[in-house]
Protein backbone atom coordinates (compact mmCIF):
# COMPACT_ATOMS: atom_id res chain seq x y z
CA UNK A 1 0.00 0.00 0.00
CA UNK A 2 1.47 3.67 -0.57
CA UNK A 3 0.27 7.11 -0.75
CA UNK A 4 -0.75 6.86 -4.80
CA UNK A 5 -3.03 3.99 -4.29
CA UNK A 6 -5.06 5.06 -1.19
CA UNK A 7 -5.70 8.58 -2.99
CA UNK A 8 -6.92 6.49 -6.29
CA UNK A 9 -8.90 4.18 -4.31
CA UNK A 10 -10.30 7.08 -2.11
CA UNK A 11 -10.81 9.32 -5.59
CA UNK A 12 -12.72 5.91 -7.00
CA UNK A 13 -15.10 5.42 -4.22
CA UNK A 14 -15.69 9.66 -4.29
CA UNK A 15 -16.92 9.11 -7.72
CA UNK A 16 -19.71 6.34 -6.70
CA UNK A 17 -20.90 9.00 -4.04
CA UNK A 18 -21.00 11.98 -6.46
CA UNK A 19 -22.64 9.46 -9.62
CA UNK A 20 -25.78 9.14 -7.42
CA UNK A 21 -25.55 12.41 -4.98
CA UNK A 22 -24.95 14.34 -7.36
CA UNK A 23 -24.45 17.73 -5.18
CA UNK A 24 -20.66 16.53 -2.88
CA UNK A 25 -18.19 17.36 -5.07
CA UNK A 26 -17.89 20.63 -3.60
CA UNK A 27 -16.62 18.33 -0.69
CA UNK A 28 -13.30 17.24 -0.37
CA UNK A 29 -12.94 13.67 -0.48
CA UNK A 30 -9.95 12.85 1.67
CA UNK A 31 -11.54 15.14 4.54
CA UNK A 32 -15.16 13.38 4.04
CA UNK A 33 -16.24 10.94 6.43
CA UNK A 34 -19.70 8.88 5.85
CA UNK A 35 -20.24 8.23 9.28
CA UNK A 36 -20.60 11.91 9.61
CA UNK A 37 -23.09 12.22 6.86
CA UNK A 38 -25.08 9.21 8.39
CA UNK A 39 -27.90 9.44 11.13
CA UNK A 40 -26.84 7.34 13.54
CA UNK A 41 -27.05 6.47 17.21
CA UNK A 42 -23.91 5.91 19.57
CA UNK A 43 -25.80 4.58 22.45
CA UNK A 44 -24.89 0.35 21.43
CA UNK A 45 -21.34 1.66 20.22
CA UNK A 46 -20.62 2.29 24.36
CA UNK A 47 -22.43 -0.42 25.38
CA UNK A 48 -20.42 -2.61 22.97
CA UNK A 49 -17.27 -0.99 24.41
CA UNK A 50 -17.82 -1.34 27.64
CA UNK A 51 -18.56 -4.83 27.62
CA UNK A 52 -15.82 -5.88 25.66
CA UNK A 53 -13.53 -4.11 28.38
CA UNK A 54 -14.64 -6.48 30.95
CA UNK A 55 -11.56 -8.33 29.65
CA UNK A 56 -9.87 -5.28 30.28
CA UNK A 57 -11.28 -5.46 34.03
CA UNK A 58 -10.30 -8.94 34.00
CA UNK A 59 -6.46 -7.91 33.42
CA UNK A 60 -6.54 -4.95 35.67
CA UNK A 61 -7.64 -7.90 38.59
CA UNK A 62 -4.56 -9.75 37.60
CA UNK A 63 -2.54 -7.30 37.34
CA UNK A 64 -3.23 -6.09 41.23
CA UNK A 65 -3.97 -9.34 42.60
CA UNK A 66 -0.25 -9.91 44.06
CA UNK A 67 -0.54 -6.51 45.93
CA UNK A 68 -2.87 -7.55 48.67
CA UNK A 69 -2.29 -11.73 48.32
CA UNK A 70 1.67 -11.70 48.97
CA UNK A 71 1.55 -10.37 52.26
CA UNK A 72 -0.85 -12.88 53.25
CA UNK A 73 1.46 -15.42 51.62
CA UNK A 74 4.97 -14.45 52.73
CA UNK A 75 5.90 -16.88 55.44
CA UNK A 76 5.96 -15.69 58.88
CA UNK A 77 8.84 -15.71 60.83
CA UNK A 78 7.57 -17.63 63.86
CA UNK A 79 6.14 -20.42 61.67
CA UNK A 80 8.70 -23.75 60.83
CA UNK A 81 8.97 -26.26 57.85
CA UNK A 82 7.14 -28.36 59.61
CA UNK A 83 4.25 -26.49 60.39
CA UNK A 84 4.10 -25.34 56.81
CA UNK A 85 4.25 -28.49 55.73
CA UNK A 86 1.56 -30.16 58.19
CA UNK A 87 -1.11 -27.56 58.96
CA UNK A 88 -2.20 -27.37 55.08
CA UNK A 89 -1.01 -24.45 54.48
CA UNK A 90 2.03 -22.98 52.43
CA UNK A 91 4.00 -19.77 52.35
CA UNK A 92 6.21 -18.33 50.07
CA UNK A 93 9.76 -17.23 49.91
CA UNK A 94 10.82 -13.54 48.47
CA UNK A 95 12.16 -14.87 45.66
CA UNK A 96 8.87 -17.50 45.11
CA UNK A 97 6.68 -14.03 45.49
CA UNK A 98 9.01 -12.22 42.68
CA UNK A 99 8.47 -14.94 40.38
CA UNK A 100 4.47 -14.99 41.35
CA UNK A 101 4.69 -11.30 40.45
CA UNK A 102 6.63 -11.35 37.41
CA UNK A 103 5.00 -14.64 35.65
CA UNK A 104 1.87 -12.56 34.76
CA UNK A 105 4.29 -10.27 31.87
CA UNK A 106 6.09 -13.28 30.88
CA UNK A 107 2.72 -14.89 30.42
CA UNK A 108 1.29 -12.03 28.76
CA UNK A 109 4.04 -11.68 25.95
CA UNK A 110 3.33 -15.14 24.98
CA UNK A 111 -0.55 -14.09 25.15
CA UNK A 112 -0.22 -10.89 22.62
CA UNK A 113 1.69 -12.90 20.19
CA UNK A 114 -0.81 -15.19 18.38
CA UNK A 115 -3.61 -12.26 19.27
CA UNK A 116 -3.51 -10.46 16.36
CA UNK A 117 -3.13 -13.17 13.74
CA UNK A 118 -6.27 -15.29 15.59
CA UNK A 119 -8.12 -12.32 15.32
CA UNK A 120 -7.22 -12.01 11.63
CA UNK A 121 -8.37 -15.22 11.00
CA UNK A 122 -11.15 -16.44 13.74
CA UNK A 123 -12.31 -12.76 14.18
CA UNK A 124 -12.05 -10.23 16.88
CA UNK A 125 -15.14 -11.25 18.89
CA UNK A 126 -14.49 -14.95 18.78
CA UNK A 127 -10.76 -14.31 19.62
CA UNK A 128 -11.51 -12.31 23.09
CA UNK A 129 -14.16 -15.37 23.91
CA UNK A 130 -11.13 -17.75 23.11
CA UNK A 131 -8.93 -16.05 24.93
CA UNK A 132 -11.64 -15.37 28.20
CA UNK A 133 -11.33 -19.55 28.96
CA UNK A 134 -7.55 -18.78 29.95
CA UNK A 135 -8.90 -16.04 32.64
CA UNK A 136 -11.65 -18.39 34.45
CA UNK A 137 -9.40 -21.68 34.31
CA UNK A 138 -6.36 -19.39 35.97
CA UNK A 139 -8.56 -18.35 38.84
CA UNK A 140 -10.06 -21.37 39.31
CA UNK A 141 -6.00 -22.52 39.54
CA UNK A 142 -5.52 -19.63 41.64
CA UNK A 143 -8.45 -19.84 43.98
CA UNK A 144 -7.76 -23.36 44.72
CA UNK A 145 -3.18 -23.73 44.21
CA UNK A 146 -1.85 -25.44 47.38
CA UNK A 147 1.48 -24.37 46.59
CA UNK A 148 3.68 -21.99 44.93
CA UNK A 149 3.54 -24.23 41.16
CA UNK A 150 0.07 -23.57 41.26
CA UNK A 151 0.64 -20.19 41.65
CA UNK A 152 3.15 -20.13 39.06
CA UNK A 153 0.60 -22.02 36.74
CA UNK A 154 -1.84 -19.31 37.49
CA UNK A 155 -0.43 -16.56 37.11
CA UNK A 156 1.30 -17.31 33.65
CA UNK A 157 -2.11 -18.56 32.56
CA UNK A 158 -3.57 -15.42 33.19
CA UNK A 159 -0.36 -13.78 31.68
CA UNK A 160 -1.52 -15.07 28.36
CA UNK A 161 -5.17 -13.77 28.59
CA UNK A 162 -3.94 -10.83 29.70
CA UNK A 163 -1.90 -9.81 27.40
CA UNK A 164 -4.12 -10.79 24.56
CA UNK A 165 -7.06 -9.03 25.76
CA UNK A 166 -4.39 -6.50 25.31
CA UNK A 167 -4.29 -6.99 21.92
CA UNK A 168 -8.57 -7.69 20.41
CA UNK A 169 -9.74 -4.83 22.76
CA UNK A 170 -8.50 -1.80 21.43
CA UNK A 171 -8.72 -3.58 17.77
CA UNK A 172 -12.41 -4.24 18.54
CA UNK A 173 -13.15 -0.62 19.99
CA UNK A 174 -11.47 1.04 17.26
CA UNK A 175 -13.18 -0.57 14.72
CA UNK A 176 -17.17 -0.43 15.88
CA UNK A 177 -16.64 3.16 17.03
CA UNK A 178 -17.35 6.42 14.77
CA UNK A 179 -14.70 8.86 14.33
CA UNK A 180 -15.72 11.22 16.35
CA UNK A 181 -16.51 9.21 19.39
CA UNK A 182 -13.26 6.67 18.78
CA UNK A 183 -11.06 8.69 21.24
CA UNK A 184 -13.01 8.45 23.64
CA UNK A 185 -14.26 4.79 23.87
CA UNK A 186 -10.51 4.42 23.11
CA UNK A 187 -9.80 5.26 26.75
CA UNK A 188 -12.22 2.40 28.03
CA UNK A 189 -9.56 0.47 27.82
CA UNK A 190 -6.99 1.77 30.05
CA UNK A 191 -10.38 2.90 32.89
CA UNK A 192 -10.92 -0.66 32.71
CA UNK A 193 -8.04 -1.66 33.54
CA UNK A 194 -7.84 0.70 36.59
CA UNK A 195 -11.28 0.01 37.92
CA UNK A 196 -10.15 -4.00 37.71
CA UNK A 197 -6.79 -2.48 40.21
CA UNK A 198 -9.31 -0.51 42.42
CA UNK A 199 -11.68 -3.10 43.02
CA UNK A 200 -8.48 -5.80 43.71
CA UNK A 201 -7.16 -3.47 46.16
CA UNK A 202 -10.67 -3.04 47.67
CA UNK A 203 -12.17 -6.18 47.96
CA UNK A 204 -8.55 -7.77 49.06
CA UNK A 205 -8.18 -5.03 52.06
CA UNK A 206 -11.35 -6.60 53.11
CA UNK A 207 -11.27 -10.84 52.46
CA UNK A 208 -8.45 -13.55 52.16
CA UNK A 209 -6.53 -13.78 49.01
CA UNK A 210 -9.41 -17.29 48.15
CA UNK A 211 -11.94 -15.24 48.64
CA UNK A 212 -10.50 -12.61 46.29
CA UNK A 213 -9.91 -15.42 43.63
CA UNK A 214 -13.25 -16.46 43.66
CA UNK A 215 -14.65 -12.61 42.89
CA UNK A 216 -12.50 -12.05 40.49
CA UNK A 217 -14.13 -15.14 38.21
CA UNK A 218 -17.17 -12.93 37.76
CA UNK A 219 -15.34 -10.44 35.15
CA UNK A 220 -14.39 -13.48 32.74
CA UNK A 221 -17.82 -14.86 33.56
CA UNK A 222 -19.60 -11.44 32.51
CA UNK A 223 -17.30 -11.32 29.77
CA UNK A 224 -17.78 -14.84 28.46
CA UNK A 225 -21.57 -14.17 28.62
CA UNK A 226 -22.13 -10.85 26.86
CA UNK A 227 -19.57 -11.92 23.62
CA UNK A 228 -21.99 -14.10 22.49
CA UNK A 229 -24.49 -11.09 22.29
CA UNK A 230 -22.00 -8.62 20.60
CA UNK A 231 -21.45 -8.58 16.90
CA UNK A 232 -18.40 -8.65 14.86
CA UNK A 233 -16.81 -5.93 13.62
CA UNK A 234 -18.19 -4.27 10.04
CA UNK A 235 -14.06 -3.81 9.08
CA UNK A 236 -13.27 -7.90 9.78
CA UNK A 237 -16.67 -9.02 8.51
CA UNK A 238 -16.01 -6.84 5.23
CA UNK A 239 -12.52 -8.36 4.98
CA UNK A 240 -13.95 -11.96 5.08
CA UNK A 241 -16.49 -11.02 2.23
CA UNK A 242 -19.42 -11.19 4.56
CA UNK A 243 -21.15 -7.36 3.20
CA UNK A 244 -24.48 -8.76 4.42
CA UNK A 245 -23.36 -9.44 7.98
CA UNK A 246 -21.24 -6.33 8.16
CA UNK A 247 -24.14 -4.53 7.28
CA UNK A 248 -25.91 -6.03 9.98
CA UNK A 249 -23.41 -5.33 12.70
CA UNK A 250 -23.84 -1.52 11.50
CA UNK A 251 -26.98 -1.74 12.06
CA UNK A 252 -26.74 -3.22 15.41
CA UNK A 253 -23.65 -0.56 16.55
CA UNK A 254 -25.07 2.78 14.74
CA UNK A 255 -28.23 2.08 14.85
CA UNK A 256 -31.38 1.18 11.67
CA UNK A 257 -31.21 5.15 10.52
CA UNK A 258 -27.28 4.61 9.62
CA UNK A 259 -26.24 4.83 5.92
CA UNK A 260 -25.17 1.05 5.44
CA UNK A 261 -24.76 1.33 1.78
CA UNK A 262 -22.17 4.41 1.53
CA UNK A 263 -20.57 3.31 4.71
CA UNK A 264 -20.01 -0.31 3.97
CA UNK A 265 -18.56 1.17 0.76
CA UNK A 266 -16.32 3.31 2.15
CA UNK A 267 -14.84 0.32 4.11
CA UNK A 268 -14.23 -1.46 1.46
CA UNK A 269 -12.72 1.34 -0.25
CA UNK A 270 -10.07 1.33 2.91
CA UNK A 271 -9.10 -2.31 2.74
CA UNK A 272 -8.98 -2.52 -1.18
CA UNK A 273 -6.18 0.37 -0.58
CA UNK A 274 -4.47 -2.00 1.65
CA UNK A 275 -5.41 -5.53 0.02
CA UNK A 276 -2.86 -8.33 -0.42
CA UNK A 277 -0.62 -10.89 1.58
CA UNK A 278 0.15 -9.39 4.88
CA UNK A 279 4.20 -10.07 5.63
CA UNK A 280 5.52 -8.84 8.91
CA UNK A 281 8.01 -7.67 6.67
CA UNK A 282 5.42 -4.96 5.32
CA UNK A 283 5.63 -3.28 8.49
CA UNK A 284 8.91 -2.32 8.39
CA UNK A 285 9.15 -1.68 4.32
CA UNK A 286 6.06 0.26 3.50
CA UNK A 287 6.29 3.99 4.76
CA UNK A 288 2.92 4.23 6.60
CA UNK A 289 3.56 1.19 8.69
CA UNK A 290 7.57 1.88 9.32
CA UNK A 291 6.39 5.48 10.91
CA UNK A 292 3.24 3.85 12.80
CA UNK A 293 5.71 0.81 14.20
CA UNK A 294 7.87 3.88 15.23
CA UNK A 295 5.31 5.97 16.80
CA UNK A 296 3.40 2.79 18.61
CA UNK A 297 6.70 1.30 19.95
CA UNK A 298 7.88 4.64 21.30
CA UNK A 299 4.79 5.34 22.95
CA UNK A 300 4.39 1.96 24.57
CA UNK A 301 8.72 2.37 25.19
CA UNK A 302 7.54 5.91 26.91
CA UNK A 303 4.32 4.31 29.04
CA UNK A 304 6.79 2.30 30.98
CA UNK A 305 10.12 4.63 31.26
CA UNK A 306 7.76 6.70 32.67
CA UNK A 307 8.92 4.42 35.89
CA UNK A 308 4.99 4.24 36.81
CA UNK A 309 5.73 1.16 38.33
CA UNK A 310 8.72 2.54 40.97
CA UNK A 311 6.33 5.71 41.61
CA UNK A 312 3.26 2.92 42.76
CA UNK A 313 6.33 0.77 44.68
CA UNK A 314 7.09 3.57 46.81
CA UNK A 315 3.65 4.84 47.30
CA UNK A 316 3.66 3.78 50.92
CA UNK A 317 7.03 5.35 52.07
CA UNK A 318 6.12 8.71 50.67
CA UNK A 319 2.71 8.64 52.32
CA UNK A 320 4.88 7.47 55.11
CA UNK A 321 7.07 10.41 55.20
CA UNK A 322 4.68 12.89 54.65
CA UNK A 323 3.25 11.75 58.48
CA UNK A 324 0.39 10.02 57.09
CA UNK A 325 -0.54 6.70 59.37
CA UNK A 326 -2.03 4.95 57.05
CA UNK A 327 -1.49 1.46 56.22
CA UNK A 328 -0.56 -0.09 52.66
CA UNK A 329 -3.76 -1.32 51.76
CA UNK A 330 -5.28 2.27 52.32
CA UNK A 331 -2.45 3.94 50.42
CA UNK A 332 -3.05 1.29 47.43
CA UNK A 333 -7.02 2.32 47.44
CA UNK A 334 -6.23 5.86 47.12
CA UNK A 335 -3.73 5.70 44.42
CA UNK A 336 -6.13 3.21 42.50
CA UNK A 337 -9.21 5.18 42.61
CA UNK A 338 -6.71 8.42 41.61
CA UNK A 339 -6.60 6.30 38.44
CA UNK A 340 -10.12 5.66 37.83
CA UNK A 341 -11.07 9.01 38.38
CA UNK A 342 -8.16 10.89 35.96
CA UNK A 343 -8.34 8.16 33.33
CA UNK A 344 -12.55 8.81 33.12
CA UNK A 345 -11.49 12.49 33.00
CA UNK A 346 -9.03 11.50 29.96
CA UNK A 347 -12.06 9.99 28.26
CA UNK A 348 -13.97 13.52 28.72
CA UNK A 349 -10.97 15.21 27.04
CA UNK A 350 -9.49 13.19 24.55
CA UNK A 351 -12.20 14.55 21.64
CA UNK A 352 -11.60 18.07 22.90
CA UNK A 353 -7.82 18.53 23.95
CA UNK A 354 -7.02 16.01 21.24
CA UNK A 355 -4.29 12.74 21.95
CA UNK A 356 -0.94 15.17 21.30
CA UNK A 357 -1.67 17.70 23.65
CA UNK A 358 -2.72 15.17 26.48
CA UNK A 359 0.49 13.30 25.53
CA UNK A 360 2.81 16.20 25.57
CA UNK A 361 0.96 17.59 29.34
CA UNK A 362 1.53 14.00 30.41
CA UNK A 363 5.18 13.46 30.00
CA UNK A 364 6.06 17.10 31.24
CA UNK A 365 4.62 16.90 34.18
CA UNK A 366 5.79 13.40 34.69
CA UNK A 367 9.28 14.15 34.37
CA UNK A 368 9.22 17.58 36.80
CA UNK A 369 7.51 15.16 39.26
CA UNK A 370 10.08 12.53 39.18
CA UNK A 371 13.42 15.10 39.78
CA UNK A 372 11.34 16.50 42.23
CA UNK A 373 10.97 13.04 44.07
CA UNK A 374 14.74 12.19 43.14
CA UNK A 375 15.65 15.54 44.92
CA UNK A 376 13.43 14.15 48.19
CA UNK A 377 15.40 11.09 48.02
CA UNK A 378 18.68 12.58 47.24
CA UNK A 379 18.11 14.82 50.40
CA UNK A 380 16.66 12.16 52.11
CA UNK A 381 19.67 9.62 51.43
CA UNK A 382 21.99 12.29 52.78
CA UNK A 383 20.86 12.85 55.91
CA UNK A 384 18.86 15.83 55.58
CA UNK A 385 15.68 16.64 57.64
CA UNK A 386 12.85 16.00 55.07
CA UNK A 387 9.97 16.01 57.83
CA UNK A 388 8.87 19.16 57.10
CA UNK A 389 8.88 18.78 53.15
CA UNK A 390 7.00 15.53 53.40
CA UNK A 391 4.06 17.26 51.69
CA UNK A 392 6.45 17.62 48.40
CA UNK A 393 6.80 14.15 47.40
CA UNK A 394 3.03 13.60 48.55
CA UNK A 395 2.13 15.86 46.52
CA UNK A 396 4.47 14.39 43.04
CA UNK A 397 3.17 11.46 43.51
CA UNK A 398 -0.49 12.30 43.84
CA UNK A 399 -0.01 14.82 40.07
CA UNK A 400 2.76 12.07 38.60
CA UNK A 401 -0.30 9.30 38.93
CA UNK A 402 -2.95 12.29 37.79
CA UNK A 403 -0.98 12.87 34.54
CA UNK A 404 -0.26 9.21 33.48
CA UNK A 405 -3.66 8.85 33.83
CA UNK A 406 -4.81 11.53 31.58
CA UNK A 407 -1.86 10.76 28.96
CA UNK A 408 0.78 8.22 29.08
CA UNK A 409 -1.71 5.60 30.49
CA UNK A 410 -4.73 5.33 28.17
CA UNK A 411 -3.45 7.07 24.85
CA UNK A 412 -0.71 4.39 23.85
CA UNK A 413 -3.40 2.10 23.83
CA UNK A 414 -5.40 4.33 21.79
CA UNK A 415 -3.24 5.15 18.88
CA UNK A 416 -2.22 1.61 18.68
CA UNK A 417 -5.43 0.67 17.15
CA UNK A 418 -5.86 4.21 15.19
CA UNK A 419 -2.60 3.87 13.22
CA UNK A 420 -2.74 0.60 10.84
CA UNK A 421 -5.20 -0.31 8.34
CA UNK A 422 -7.00 -3.38 9.23
CA UNK A 423 -5.25 -5.78 7.14
CA UNK A 424 -2.20 -4.89 9.42
CA UNK A 425 -3.73 -4.08 12.79
CA UNK A 426 -3.38 -7.60 14.17
CA UNK A 427 0.05 -8.29 13.66
CA UNK A 428 1.14 -4.68 13.97
CA UNK A 429 -1.02 -4.37 17.55
CA UNK A 430 0.77 -7.91 18.64
CA UNK A 431 4.16 -6.32 17.95
CA UNK A 432 3.59 -3.66 20.30
CA UNK A 433 1.41 -5.37 22.99
CA UNK A 434 4.33 -7.77 23.25
CA UNK A 435 6.98 -5.11 23.25
CA UNK A 436 5.44 -3.52 26.41
CA UNK A 437 5.00 -6.52 28.27
CA UNK A 438 8.93 -6.70 27.76
CA UNK A 439 9.13 -3.55 29.50
CA UNK A 440 6.89 -4.00 32.00
CA UNK A 441 8.99 -7.14 32.67
CA UNK A 442 12.25 -5.70 32.80
CA UNK A 443 11.13 -2.59 34.60
CA UNK A 444 9.74 -4.47 36.91
CA UNK A 445 12.77 -6.68 37.70
CA UNK A 446 15.29 -4.61 37.43
CA UNK A 447 13.73 -1.50 39.58
CA UNK A 448 14.98 -3.04 42.89
CA UNK A 449 18.59 -4.04 41.13
CA UNK A 450 18.64 0.12 40.12
CA UNK A 451 18.20 0.91 43.45
CA UNK A 452 20.20 -1.19 45.15
CA UNK A 453 23.28 -0.19 42.69
CA UNK A 454 22.11 3.85 41.91
CA UNK A 455 20.51 4.95 44.45
CA UNK A 456 16.43 6.21 44.98
CA UNK A 457 17.75 9.68 43.65
CA UNK A 458 19.55 8.65 40.47
CA UNK A 459 16.80 5.66 39.67
CA UNK A 460 14.32 8.79 39.89
CA UNK A 461 16.11 10.60 38.06
CA UNK A 462 16.67 7.91 35.26
CA UNK A 463 13.39 7.85 34.62
CA UNK A 464 12.89 11.64 34.08
CA UNK A 465 15.19 12.02 31.65
CA UNK A 466 13.21 9.11 29.77
CA UNK A 467 10.36 11.63 30.23
CA UNK A 468 12.02 14.56 28.64
CA UNK A 469 12.71 12.10 25.80
CA UNK A 470 9.60 11.53 25.88
CA UNK A 471 8.29 15.10 25.64
CA UNK A 472 10.62 15.71 22.91
CA UNK A 473 9.38 12.73 20.81
CA UNK A 474 5.68 14.11 21.31
CA UNK A 475 6.35 16.97 20.23
CA UNK A 476 8.75 16.55 16.87
CA UNK A 477 7.73 12.82 15.59
CA UNK A 478 3.61 12.26 17.01
CA UNK A 479 0.35 14.01 14.84
CA UNK A 480 -2.89 14.41 15.97
CA UNK A 481 -5.07 11.95 15.06
CA UNK A 482 -8.34 13.33 16.78
CA UNK A 483 -11.03 13.46 14.09
CA UNK A 484 -9.29 11.26 11.14
CA UNK A 485 -10.43 8.45 9.34
CA UNK A 486 -8.16 5.59 8.81
CA UNK A 487 -7.41 6.98 5.24
CA UNK A 488 -6.73 10.18 6.50
CA UNK A 489 -4.56 9.21 9.12
CA UNK A 490 -2.38 6.31 6.67
CA UNK A 491 -1.85 9.83 3.92
CA UNK A 492 -0.17 11.96 7.13
CA UNK A 493 1.86 8.63 7.63
CA UNK A 494 3.11 8.07 4.51
CA UNK A 495 4.24 11.75 3.87
CA UNK A 496 4.25 15.22 5.31
CA UNK A 497 1.23 17.46 5.93
CA UNK A 498 2.17 19.44 2.82
CA UNK A 499 1.88 16.29 0.85
CA UNK A 500 -1.68 15.38 2.23
CA UNK A 501 -3.33 18.99 1.60
CA UNK A 502 -2.07 18.36 -2.25
CA UNK A 503 -2.95 14.94 -2.88
CA UNK A 504 -6.79 16.16 -1.56
CA UNK A 505 -6.41 18.96 -4.02
CA UNK A 506 -5.63 16.12 -6.97
CA UNK A 507 -9.09 14.22 -6.07
CA UNK A 508 -11.42 16.88 -5.65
Amino acid sequence: MDTDRMVKAMARWWQNVSDEEGDVNSRNPMLYDPLHESKTTKTMQYVAAILICFGAISAGTALAWTSPVIPQLEKPDNVSEATNATNGEFYLTSDQTSWVGSLLAIGAMFGAIPAGYLADKIGRKYTAILMDIPFIVSLLILRYATSAAMLYAGRFLIGISTGSFCVVAPMYISEIAETNIRGQLGTFFQLSLTIGILITNFVGALVDWVALSTICLLFPAILLIAMFFLPETPTYLIKKGRRGDAGLSLKWLWGRECDTRSTLQFLQTELESSAGNVRVSDLFTIKANRVGMMISLSLMAFQQLSGINAVIFYTVPIFKSAGSTMDASVCGIIVSAVQVLMTFGSSLLIERAGRKVLLLISSAVMGFCLFVLGVYFHLKDNGHNVAFIGWIPLLSVILFIVTFSIGFGPIPWLMMGELFLPDYKGVASSLSVTFNWVGVFVVTKCFSKMVESWGSDITFWFFGVCMVAGTAFVATKVFETKGKNSTQIQILLSGTKGDFEAQSQLVE
